[in-house]
């Protein structure tokens, strides 16, 4: 059984927290939800929905309180990898047949850890919501950070 909660590791002085899910779909669906800037943007913090998709293509980001950026795609390998910078982390997206359906592996690399438990906390929810949208629900955002800050501060210790 796939543990639903993220973990953290150090690699070559950066730091990874990884996630897996695994869906009842086929990767070609999910890497359709997981690349479709309609979809995109409903579950990825500040995504604007405006993506270029194609390997070096930008993704636009706005943080709602004045600053944009870019992210720049770094992986593209349809339906299986989806990768992009954005500033300096990295993320890259996994999907690997498995039975009737598919697991997909989150990866998010970064370089200060002060950060990991929240950033834990929101991937979380992020990835619920995915989890919602590649089902077919409606997108409910739970009232859950809090708590799952306190796993994840205890779980990084």
């Amino acid at each position: 059984m796939m543990n639903e909660y993220g973990t953290l590791h150090k690699v070559d002085g950066r730091y990874a927290l990884g996630f897996e899910r695994f869906f009842l779909h086929n990767p070609e669906d999910v890497f359709h939800v997981l690349t479709n800037p309609g979809d995109f943007s409903k579950w990825y913090p500040f995504a604007t929905g405006e993506m270029d998709l194609k390997l070096g293509g930008e993704i636009a980001f706005d943080d709602g309180e004045g600053t944009t950026y870019t992210g720049i795609i770094t992986e593209l390998e349809a339906p299986y990898l989806f990768g992009f910078r954005e500033v300096e982390d990295l993320l890259n997206i996994s999907l690997q047949e498995e039975g009737k359906g598919c697991k997909m592996i989150f990866t998010h690399t970064f370089d200060d850890d002060s950060w990991a438990v929240n950033t834990a906390a929101g991937w979380h929810r992020c990835l619920d919501v995915f989890c919602q949208i590649v089902n077919h629900q409606p997108v409910v955002w739970h009232d859950n950070a809090a708590k799952l800050r306190d796993i994840y501060r205890e779980s990084f210790k």
